[in-house]
């Protein structure tokens, strides 16, 4: 990066907790938030598992602190509802004429109202306007009071990881002082059918990185951070929970659906990432890796492991176990994680992990650390396409 660009704030909404706080101390307990689907109207809901947030949406309007008769898409309930949190973690008012901007990342957008729009035409045509990805940010600008800067990010399983990666770009290049990038995603009929009709759900609980995996749980939820540049962070003189240190995007070209075998995209970004960070890859302290549960994506992440760090592989683990995979929401939510990783001396375990893949041999934490000096983690996301990105946050 050309300039030092700060996380002045988080916020999040998943399956293990409704806020920072809550998510935090899930993952102190290794709570998972995987379970019976109850909210979602499927006939599969007693086929598969997921990580859903067990709230109405009316219940989420109240977390939200807005009127049930707004009747926004559900997907638009969590961004704002993380993205507020964010907001407020920071300290920044967004009154104060300081240039800001707002990225979301998100796959499905409000999917969830065209679905009932689908089955029941005579509904309000209003649903179709929350149809597009853009209109989510566009819904949640409107709400926190962003105008400078609304942009819509949609990479697949990588969208809100380059959100991040945007925001930051655009502060380095002086065009906003700051940015509240990250992802959401709710669950969907859309959704779920689409990934069953891959064959990598799991009726069971996943198990990323393990011989035995039956493939992934779907999730939903949101999470954002604040960036700031340098120059307005030294103005404010207040104190930053970490830095951006990298952020780097590749795409392997490979298939649609699938990663390379030789992990050639998530070896790319990592690579770059760690370049740009300007750090080499054994000060990595720990690696929320993009770890879904799947043959393919487990085993083409391995090889890039490998590729990276030869034998002396950090401590590294996926926490889709704990919320599922979010979609256009995980880089978010697991960029809060990492950061939380930082801040509060943890790393976190892969959780339901029994045995290594034969062909690596190599093992994910399995408990949680506590009192460990994290200074490097590094967030893998990687999408449909062959869209990775990988983000170094660092605590100086």
């Amino acid at each position: 990066m050309t300039g030092r660009v700060f996380v002045t704030g988080i916020g999040v909404i998943s399956a293990i907790g409704n806020n920072v706080r809550e998510n935090l101390d899930s993952l102190r307990n290794q709570k998972s938030g995987i379970g019976k689907i109850e909210i979602l109207d499927t006939i599969h809901k007693d086929e598969f598992i997921a990580g859903e947030i067990k709230y109405t949406n009316n219940q989420l309007s109240d977390l939200a602190g807005i009127s049930e008769g707004d009747n926004l898409p559900r997907t638009s309930l969590l961004a704002l509802i993380a993205a507020k949190e964010s907001i407020l973690n920071s300290g920044i008012d967004l009154s104060d004429k300081v240039r800001t901007g707002l990225i979301g990342g998100t796959t499905v957008g409000g999917m969830e109202k065209t679905e009932k729009y689908y089955y029941h035409p005579e509904l309000n045509t209003d649903f179709i306007k929350s149809h597009s990805c853009g209109s989510i940010t566009e819904q949640v600008a409107e709400y926190i009071g962003v105008t400078d800067f609304v942009s819509t990010i949609n990479t697949a399983c990588s969208s809100a990881a380059n959100a991040i990666l945007h925001g930051a770009r655009l502060i380095n290049h002086g065009y906003i002082d700051r940015v509240v990038a990250g992802g959401f995603d709710a669950l969907s009929k859309f959704t779920l059918n689409g990934f069953k009709s891959l064959f990598i759900l799991s009726p069971e609980l996943c198990t990323p990185f393990d011989k035995n995996r039956k493939g992934l749980n779907l999730g939903e939820g949101a999470g954002f951070i604040v960036l700031e540049s340098e120059e307005l962070l030294m103005k404010s003189g207040k104190k930053p929970l970490c830095r951006l240190s990298g952020s780097a995007n590749a795409n392997d070209a490979f298939h649609q659906t699938a990663s390379s075998p030789n992990g050639e995209g998530a070896y790319r970004s990592m690579a770059k990432a760690l370049k740009m960070a300007g750090i080499n890859a054994d000060q990595i302290d720990y690696i929320n890796l993009h770890g879904t549960g799947t043959d393919n994506n487990d085993f083409s992440e391995a090889m890039a492991l490998k590729h990276i760090f030869g034998d002396k592989i950090p401590h590294f683990s996926s926490t889709k176990p704990y919320v599922g995979h979010t979609l256009g929401a995980a880089g978010g939510i697991e960029a809060v994680f990492s950061i939380l990783s930082i801040t509060e001396k943890l790393i976190f375990p892969n959780l339901f992990f029994k045995d290594p893949i034969p062909e690596f041999g190599i093992s994910p934490v399995q408990n949680v650390i506590t009192n460990v000096d994290v200074k490097n983690v590094m967030s893998n996301s990687f999408g449909f396409g062959g869209n990775d990105t990988s983000l170094i946050f660092s605590s100086n």
